[in-house]
């Protein structure tokens, strides 16, 4: 995927959805070039990484368009993931995971939300609410994907500069 900077002008959809694949291209390029041992290495005090964040993405990008935008059920790995063992599933089971399948996982779902909002409107409702029980439609879904992708983006800076001094915008 590359990355391509937003758009400066253009219609509501057309700058929302090139600001979102700017920040997933983003991530991508914050882990391009790492193996699956510096995905799974820790920076900091905190158990986050960079495979991690990868995981956890993809799982954010399925959980919100297909679960709760389509109402549909949830790829593998979700659906038979050991949630009730350990609810931060998505990103410690990134650890066991190669490099390429952390990636490739990621490129699906964006592709599955790319299906999904290529034919949504967004001022359609999502066919199961959230965990407080409100009905996002799809244009906050996509401002909530944008949101939270960006915000990774800095963990992802922060943890690429500790493991080998790459510093990018």
């Amino acid at each position: 995927m590359k990355r391509i900077d937003p758009l400066p002008s253009g219609d509501e959809r057309a700058i929302l959805v090139s600001l979102l694949d700017y920040h997933r291209a983003t991530l991508l390029d914050k882990t391009a070039g790492l193996d699956d041992t510096q995905l799974a290495e820790r920076t900091t005090v905190s158990t986050l990484t960079l495979g991690g964040l990868l995981r956890h993405l993809t799982f954010v990008e399925d959980v919100w368009m297909v679960r709760r935008f389509q109402g549909e059920d949830m790829p593998e790995p979700w659906a038979s993931a050991p949630w009730s063992d350990d609810p931060d599933w998505e990103l410690t089971s990134a650890a066991g995971l190669s490099a390429e399948t952390l990636r490739a996982d990621y490129l699906a779902a964006i592709e599955r939300s790319r299906t999904i909002l290529s034919e949504g409107d967004f001022d359609a409702h999502a066919a199961l609410p959230d965990q407080f029980g409100a009905y996002w439609n799809l244009r906050g879904i996509i401002a909530h994907l944008i949101e939270e992708t960006a915000q990774h983006n800095g963990h992802a800076d922060i943890i690429r500069e500790a493991l080998d001094g790459t510093v990018s915008d």
